[in-house]
């Protein structure tokens, strides 16, 4: 332990005066309870043999093409051999808190693509939807056939220097990152089976199987048996492993927009063996490249007609058209208000402090204050647009003033809050990097389901508060403990590995040489990767790839 953790106190993040809440140490350096068990075989370690266990993680993920591009390099995925731990009760708590935003969440789509009453009774502003650039007049009036708009859900979490767990932001339109929690959890079961068995992880392995169940509960009316397919922008995609993966852990077909097509308001996937119609169609495509009749003209990634199709009840596009204007982080500073209207319930997992800039005296007091605030876009997502107050230069913060003023509509700003710590393996050793979590939900209109942990991502340079892959971040496996005792035993790994994560093969990701720009990143703003997987339809032929297609039943890519 002295060699592991040697110097881990003395480097303890802190901004001013605040110092982060350490999530396996307490600040007198005992080990906190949830974290005892894996101190424990941690301290029995040295820093090579684990060094050489996190080295044998990525040459795995390297193998399976769990890959991103940081700065024009192909890199895998960063997995630390650190687990972050989190016990039942407290799982139990954020469990609640994750669900009950989901139901808000999914109420006040319902109601702003409906009869509007929450904007009625003044509980959000009418130009606050209007002036959003994610709310889509035409996907007002279409509903599934149980009602449900967010399928799929990711909800950011953090925690504060208190401890205590908040609200960062919502991501009901096309989230991405569960393929990495099934990746992680099924390479660590592998890495430490001992501790699985020992502390009662939850298994995450039920997400396909959840996901498909909610999938296919959305069918249109008098569809016993549907067709349900995952609709990828392609192999550039920067999210397109998940797309892969997803899609055969479903047993279900991975298509692109032109393998799809429409015909008398119905939707047909091109096949070997003819037409097949599809029911259900969990799309990966961003709103504005779904449908070339409603949206852009030049999408070559969507079909013609969907938005049709759908209107007339025809087909379930999920997660629903027009969902982004939930993650608008305006009217996240809303939600607890919408909580209160929609549920009758006060929040269980609170926000963060935000400024709204369209209010006069908020405005003036962030531009007093600009130097020790963060300020980000309201439509950003990856970290794109951020920025940091403390870390700006006064050129950066000049030109950030002039950008307020000319549209505080379109900006938030928030306290630099110290994002708790864990220990994680870096160049000097072991060292506490800040990171935040994403739950996973699935709502199939009966209950939301919240996967048992999530993805923790992890800033692995020193001092950064921004996790995302993008900029240097990496993740861990998230375990929640204290669950039944296993089934297996500490000795049969494969029977671990398959009660902890669904079965998973290497799945070839083949780039062209040309595609380093594409930043491989889960939580990138999408709009981004696929303006360019745009651009390479137009000018490019699709590379193939064995086991790029989720089943054989036969897609004919024509």
């Amino acid at each position: 332990m002295a060699d592991l953790f040697d110097g881990y106190a003395a480097t303890a993040a802190r901004t001013g005066t605040a110092v982060a809440f350490d999530e396996m140490f307490t600040p007198d350096s005992d080990v906190r309870m949830p974290y005892r068990q894996i101190h424990a075989a941690l301290a029995q370690m040295s820093q090579e043999e684990l060094r050489g266990r996190t080295e044998a993680l990525a040459s795995s993920y390297l193998a399976q093409g769990v890959t991103f591009d940081f700065a024009g390099e192909e890199r895998p995925f960063p997995l630390d051999a650190v687990p972050r731990v989190i016990e039942r009760a407290e799982w139990s708590h954020l469990e609640s808190g994750v669900a009950q935003r989901v139901r808000a969440l999914e109420a006040f789509l319902t109601d702003v693509y409906g009869p509007q009453r929450c904007i009625a009774d003044g509980v959000i502003p009418a130009r606050l939807i209007s002036s959003s650039s994610h709310y889509h007049r035409s996907a007002a009036g279409i509903e599934s056939a149980n009602g449900v708009r967010i399928q799929v859900s990711g909800i950011d979490l953090i925690r504060d220097e208190h401890g205590t767990w908040r609200v960062l932001e919502d991501n009901v339109r096309v989230p991405s990152g569960v393929s990495y929690v099934i990746s992680n959890r099924r390479v660590m079961a592998q890495t430490l089976p001992e501790l699985f068995v020992s502390m009662r992880v939850r298994p995450v392995g039920d997400y396909p199987t959840r996901l498909l169940d909610a999938l296919r509960a959305s069918a249109p009316a008098g569809v016993d048996d549907p067709t349900v397919v995952v609709l990828t922008p392609g192999v550039y995609n920067s999210a397109y492993f998940e797309h892969t993966l997803l899609a055969r852990l479903m047993g279900v077909e991975l298509v692109e927009g032109r393998d799809l097509y429409c015909s008398g308001g119905r939707v047909f996937m091109r096949t070997t063996a003819g037409p097949q119609r599809v029911d259900v169609i969990y799309r990966r495509v961003d709103d504005e490249f779904l449908d070339p009749l409603t949206f852009r003209a030049d999408s070559m990634l969507g079909t013609p007609g969907l938005m049709l199709a759908a209107r007339l009840g025809n087909v379930t596009i999920t997660n629903a058209v027009g969902n982004g204007v939930a993650d608008d982080k305006l009217v996240y500073t809303y939600l607890p208000d919408l909580v209160r209207y929609f549920l009758n319930e006060e929040p269980i997992i609170p926000n963060v402090d935000t400024w709204r800039l369209e209010e006069p005296d908020s405005l003036e007091e962030v531009l007093d204050r600009l130097h020790e605030l963060v300020v980000k876009p309201v439509d950003g997502s990856g970290g794109k647009g951020l920025v940091v107050g403390p870390a700006a230069s006064t050129d950066e913060l000049d030109e950030l003033r002039m950008r307020l003023q000319e549209d505080p509509r379109g900006w938030i700003a928030q306290p630099v809050v110290q994002l708790s710590t864990i220990p994680t393996l870096v160049e000097d050793g072991m060292r506490p990097r800040h990171a935040d979590l994403r739950p996973f939900a699935v709502n199939d209109g009966r209950e939301v389901w919240v996967l048992p942990g999530g993805l923790t991502r992890v800033a692995l340079p020193e001092g950064q508060l921004v996790v995302n892959s993008s900029q240097g971040g990496g993740s861990k496996d998230t375990w929640v403990v204290g669950q039944l005792p296993m089934v297996a035993d500490s000795h049969d790994v494969q029977g671990i590995v398959a009660e902890q994560a669904t079965v998973t093969q290497a799945i070839p990701i083949i780039l062209d040489a040309t595609a380093h720009e594409v930043d491989h990143n889960p939580q990138d703003d999408p709009r981004r990767s696929q303006q360019e997987q745009q651009q390479q339809s137009m000018f490019s032929v699709t590379p193939s790839s064995n086991g790029a297609l989720a089943s054989s039943r036969g897609v004919n890519k024509c």
